[in-house]
């Protein structure tokens, strides 16, 4: 096993610490926690050759240090952990959508620094999509961990080409289409590069020719497997219901949206954040960013 450690200037707001304590609430790739260690640490699949992949986290004010260590294209895998950590975008015009929304101006206030974080990769997210496909949340959960436990490498998902190979013990026809990502992940139709240069509709289109993905689910992939920053999901009714609590009944998502762009994704996600953090509140209140 080799290792690289990358530094990078993160353009614009960024408190690892807010966007950790958000990751350690994502259900679909939720962090363990680590009160005492400010470095954020996750396993994954490097898109390159799907090798297991670690990786460590930390700010230094504007920078971000980057340690990743496995036996793939360690290069490849700085700069996907730099997509689904949102560290890629250039995110000094973000403060301006607030002073053009007092809604996201809030928002923004309540989360000083977030930057969305995503799945390791748009087949992570495939895979979660078809996972809790008319299941609960952490029944979902429950199946991805299994998974990882009985065919994942020391915590990292199971590599396409062997979950395309498993004959699994799932609700429905979820194994069928855990074969069918698979099977787009090695033909390429689920490269994150290249879904999140994409137009983000485009991209969405490509992903549902997938069998057994729909348009929730291709808009998942994308939006949160590639990490596209400027789209907005037309098929969540809690981010809907949000957008009608906030600004009034008067007022749709596509409307109040356009004031979100180029950070259509960005504000999204901050509503639904705290949406969550409303509904669900943390044992301890959000770390402030420093």
């Amino acid at each position: 096993m080799t290792e690289l450690r990358v530094e990078t200037e993160v353009l614009g707001p960024w408190s690892l610490a807010i966007s950790r304590t958000f990751w350690e609430g994502f259900t679909p790739a939720a962090l363990p926690g680590r009160a005492a260690d400010t470095t954020l640490r996750t396993v994954f699949l490097n898109e390159r050759d799907w090798s297991r992949t670690e990786v460590g986290v930390s700010q230094q004010g504007a920078t971000a240090r980057i340690t990743v260590s496995g036996g793939g294209d360690l290069e490849a895998a700085a700069a996907q952990v730099c997509r689904f950590l949102s560290l890629d975008v250039d995110a000094r015009t973000w403060p301006a959508v607030g002073e053009r929304d007092a809604v996201v101006a809030d928002a923004q206030r309540q989360l000083p620094g977030l930057r969305p974080c995503g799945f390791h990769s748009p087949f992570e997210a495939a895979a979660w999509a078809v996972l809790s496909q008319r299941v609960r949340i952490v029944q979902a959960a429950r199946l991805r961990n299994d998974l990882i436990h009985e065919h994942g490498d020391d915590g990292a998902f199971p590599p396409p080409q062997l979950l395309r190979t498993l004959e699994l013990d799932l609700p429905g026809r979820k194994s069928e289409y855990l074969r069918s990502v698979a099977e787009a992940a090695l033909d390429g139709r689920l490269d994150g590069p290249t879904l999140r240069a994409d137009d983000p509709a485009e991209a969405v289109n490509k992903v549902l020719q997938i069998r057994g993905l729909g348009p929730f689910s291709a808009e998942l992939v994308v939006l949160r497997g590639a990490n596209a920053p400027d789209a907005v999901p037309t098929h969540e009714p809690r981010l809907e219901a949000e957008v009608t609590q906030r600004y009034g009944p008067h007022h749709d998502l596509a409307e109040v949206s356009q004031a979100w762009r180029p950070f259509r994704t960005w504000a999204a996600v901050y509503l639904r954040a705290l949406r969550e953090q409303r509904e669900h509140p943390p044992v301890e209140p959000i770390v402030s960013a420093s």
